[in-house]
């Protein structure tokens, strides 16, 4: 979709594993801001709608000037597999993403692929949302390089990221996570590892209150984010934010939280899986708490 590396991600190239909505949000901000990507899914039909998806978030991100003046987009090449590119292009990654689906044992085995694949060394940074570091670190023969980074939904116009160190993550990959991030123009903030780190500890189960609150016929979900906005300056309202998110990722994510901390507050209720169930995604399948129809997933 683009040209060459513009000058501020010289010397970069970022492999993003995964072409769902995190990992096309992430690939459009390294794009951006001239960095090479490699975008890797085993999906085909995904991995072919991704570039015009990309290119999109990136223009957009343009017009609200969240991308630096004059930026050469990078490179951005898909494909099904990082060894396939690896070896078609005679090159190695400077940094791996894994932005795959919030389920352990999916993360787990592409991450100890990709230990196999990039040399000791090499960052590889876990965009996970509620998954402790430290778990997925069992999968890996290399977990002083595996360091969690928690983007948020757009990953163009969000400036910050968490940064999530395991007690097993090396000053190397903190560093040069540290050195991406600055280079993404995001502000780091680095907390300790435990199941959803900060954000998602404190707002999944947030949303799920809200969603039980809805469900109880105490309010419509536009009643409940206004009131939010509103009173509590909540930018976007909880529902909204969560059809940000996708529904069936928050429930994921909160199916995480409450194996690993027992919070019954973290248990899904009924209404988000019904609509799970139904298809009923959020902003990326047209249809969640509100509609979407005609715009881009």
């Amino acid at each position: 979709m683009a040209a060459e590396n513009g000058v501020p991600g010289t010397g970069h190239r970022l492999a993003v594993l995964g072409a769902g909505v995190m990992g096309s949000g992430i690939a459009a901000l390294a794009v951006g801001h001239g960095i090479a990507v490699w975008l890797i899914d085993l999906d085909r039909r995904r991995l072919d709608e991704a570039p015009a998806r990309i290119g999109h978030q990136v223009r957009t991100a343009r017009l609200l000037g969240a991308l630096p003046d004059g930026a050469v987009p990078g490179a951005l090449v898909t494909g099904l597999s990082l060894a396939g590119l690896m070896a078609a292009g005679d090159a190695v990654p400077t940094a791996v993403i894994e932005a795959v689906t919030e389920h352990p044992d999916a993360k787990a085995k592409v991450l100890a692929e990709v230990c196999a694949l990039v040399p000791p060394g090499t960052p590889i940074i876990s965009n996970t949302s509620a998954i402790p570091v430290d778990e997925l670190a069992l999968a890996t023969t290399r977990p002083a390089d595996l360091v969690g980074a928690h983007f948020m939904n757009p990953p163009c116009l969000i400036r910050t990221v968490e940064v999530i160190r395991g007690t097993q993550t090396g000053e190397a990959a903190l560093a040069a996570l540290r050195a991406l991030l600055a280079v993404l123009r995001r502000q780091a903030i680095v907390v300790e590892d435990a199941p959803g780190f900060v954000t998602s500890r404190i707002l999944h189960p947030m949303i799920n209150d809200a969603v039980r609150v809805v469900a109880s016929g105490t309010a419509s979900a536009d009643a409940v984010d206004r009131l939010m906005q509103g009173c509590l300056g909540h930018p976007t309202g909880p529902l909204r934010t969560a059809d940000l998110i996708g529904l069936d990722n928050l429930v994921d994510s909160l199916w995480v939280l409450h194996g690993r901390t027992g919070d019954e507050g973290c248990r899904p209720c009924d209404l988000l899986l019904e609509m799970v169930r139904a298809g009923r995604l959020g902003r990326k399948s047209g249809r969640g708490f509100y509609e979407y129809e005609g715009e881009p997933a």
